[in-house]
């Protein structure tokens, strides 16, 4: 007992403080009441930042700005209307194709019940000036959750659809308005589809039959086809992150990651992320496995064929809540929360594959509270890009930015 007592006090001490004040908040083009922001870097340098405003009782609009050598656009409205589903931790997201055009998504209520609501896709082919009608990528018109979408550029110009969907669970609520969430019996999908310019779906395909209810997915596209990370949920409901794969256009077999055996009776609503350069891949996620909060960082050289053992990342209280983006190098950078005696920070570090870590910067003070969602980032040539909600005086997207060259 006093070796291990020994161990875990010179472990504690071997942390190094987080660096502050490297990350410059600049000005938002997001107004207040805005909240669920998303980043999306295009191949040329531009970032797009996309929120959801608050414009009245009921009634939100998706609006996104591009940041373009250091200056934002003014903000354009992707979609707006009432009866929509806004969720702190299920945001919409928008991306850019490979000539150009925009697709963006968000969330749309299917009935009264707390959990019932619809995929929401639309196609703009000038800029985000005009905008397509909405397109439903699944098509089984059930009362239930569809959501926790991820989108992917692909090479013929199809936006690639990811989302979790609830068809096989039950419509009937519990005493605490949850549709079918924990149930043993019922099963949480992942599904996949692809969509052209004109809206046509392809590809259509159920590609794991029980997962995580309400935890993120996240895809990259690597040299070999798309992949997928998403936590998945056991009979024994063990929720671990999984990994999913094209190879030769064909969908293989669910991989777990990395046997953390963290069994829950419900969901933890923190998923994994994912990001790709040719056939180098890192993947981060969060697990409180034995009781032990950690967000995790695992890397591969062969487009997720395999994967390095788990490497720690966090300061010691995480909350997960991750991010994570490839550096030019073939390192990564991650965001995370963490929690501290002020309530949360959004702390970001670079992670090597050989497990080599760098000191963590704070990117700004946050809170532990759902409102505070999920810290984004996205870099650039020269930039990284930072996005997150603020939670305290008025909600607000935020934004900040700091120097690649700044990250040792």
């Amino acid at each position: 007992m006093l070796l291990l007592c020994v161990l875990f006090v010179c472990e504690a001490q071997s942390q190094q403080a987080p660096i502050p004040n490297l990350v410059q908040e600049l000005a938002s083009p997001a107004n207040v009441n805005s909240g669920e922001p998303n980043l999306y870097a295009a191949t040329d340098g531009r970032v797009f930042l996309s929120w959801i405003e608050k414009l009245g009782d009921n009634f939100h609009a998706l609006k996104f700005a591009t940041l373009k050598k250091g200056k934002w656009s003014l903000p354009q409205t992707v979609a707006e209307g009432r009866n929509w589903f806004v969720n702190w931790a299920d945001f919409p997201s928008l991306i850019e194709l490979k000539d150009g055009s925009l697709v963006a998504h968000w969330l749309v209520k299917s009935d009264a019940q707390t959990y019932a609501y619809n995929v929401n896709l639309s196609h703009s082919s000038d800029g985000g000036k005009t905008w397509s009608k909405p397109v439903v990528p699944h098509k089984d018109n059930t009362p239930t959750e569809h959501g926790f979408v991820s989108l992917m550029p692909l090479n013929n110009n199809r936006a690639g659809v990811i989302w979790l969907d609830g068809r096989n669970f039950t419509a009937k609520e519990d005493e605490k308005g949850h549709s079918g969430h924990g149930s043993l019996s019922d099963e949480m999908t992942l599904r996949y589809a692809a969509m052209d310019a004109r809206g046509n779906l392809f590809d259509e395909a159920q590609i794991d039959n029980r997962a995580c209810e309400c935890c993120q997915t996240s895809a990259a596209v690597t040299s070999e086809g798309l992949i997928i990370a998403y936590r998945d949920r056991s009979e024994k409901e063990v929720r671990d992150i999984a990994i999913l794969r094209q190879v030769k256009g064909k969908w293989a077999q669910p991989q777990i990651l990395h046997k953390d055996d963290w069994q829950i009776n419900g969901c933890p609503v923190n998923g994994p992320s994912i990001a790709a350069v040719g056939k180098k891949v890192a993947v981060a996620w969060f697990t409180a496995a034995k009781d032990l909060p950690r967000v995790n960082v695992a890397f591969s050289n062969d487009a997720g064929a395999t994967f390095t053992d788990a490497i720690q990342v966090d300061d010691g209280k995480p909350l997960g809540r991750v991010e994570i983006v490839m550096l030019p190098d073939y390192s990564a950078l991650l965001v995370w929360l963490e929690r501290t005696e002020k309530g949360a920070e959004i702390r970001a570090r670079r992670i090597q594959a050989n497990a080599a870590k760098k000191t963590s910067i704070v990117v700004t003070e946050s809170s532990a509270g759902r409102a505070s969602g999920f810290p984004q980032i996205a870099i650039t040539k020269n930039e990284i890009i930072f996005a997150w909600t603020q939670t305290a005086l008025e909600q607000r997207v935020k934004f900040g930015m700091m120097k690649l060259a700044d990250l040792k």
